[in-house]
């Protein structure tokens, strides 16, 4: 099923968190997209308009599509209903998945429904380091490294890690536990 590489984002932070995280990986082969490989799974302080309620799991994947970015955008938000999201709430409120699409190869799109690379891929502590988990090397030319948007956010947003790589094609990919994780997190 091969196309254009991206990465793209999971969250939950309602009931079975990584249960969740591992439901979407599943499904997404069904809907056009193959999951090429996850990051470990971190633990995340809430971010946005609702400090107070419980914390996320979140985890990056690596995906391989042939779907044009709308469409892609249609599928994710398709499986998010089937995996339990309901439309309307609080914005970034409580949520059993939440799935963002953060690239799709050297794609820049700006139109009414979505934007690519995503707006916070550089401003996110828990979206920056499992991605830079799966590629260090990230370089968005004139906007810069990953690497370097990481080193200048504050460290205090809180990011641990929470877990090995979800399951890929039915089996655990990657090490059990990144040697040095990334955030400065001790092995």
């Amino acid at each position: 099923m091969r196309g254009r590489r991206g990465l793209i984002g999971l969250g939950s932070n309602v009931a079975e968190r990584r249960a969740s995280l591992q439901a979407a990986v599943d499904a997404l082969p069904g809907i056009g997209v193959e999951v090429l490989s996850s990051s470990s799974v971190y633990d995340t302080d809430p971010v946005g308009q609702v400090r107070e309620q419980r914390s996320f799991l979140n985890a990056c994947l690596e995906i391989a599509t042939a779907l044009p970015p709308l469409d892609l955008l249609d599928a994710v938000k398709d499986l998010e209903r089937r995996l339990g999201r309901r439309g309307g709430g609080v914005r970034h409120g409580p949520r059993p998945i939440d799935i963002d699409i953060l690239l799709l190869g050297d794609i820049e799109l700006r139109h009414e429904r979505m934007t690519l690379p995503h707006p916070e891929l550089f401003s996110r502590r828990f979206v920056l380091i499992p991605a830079l988990e799966l590629d260090f090397e990230l370089d968005f030319g004139e906007r810069g490294r990953l690497s370097d948007a990481l080193s200048g956010l504050p460290p205090w947003d809180g990011v641990r890690w929470a877990g090995p790589p979800l399951r890929v094609g039915g089996a655990e990919n990657g090490m059990s536990r990144p040697a040095a994780a990334p955030g400065g997190r001790p092995s």
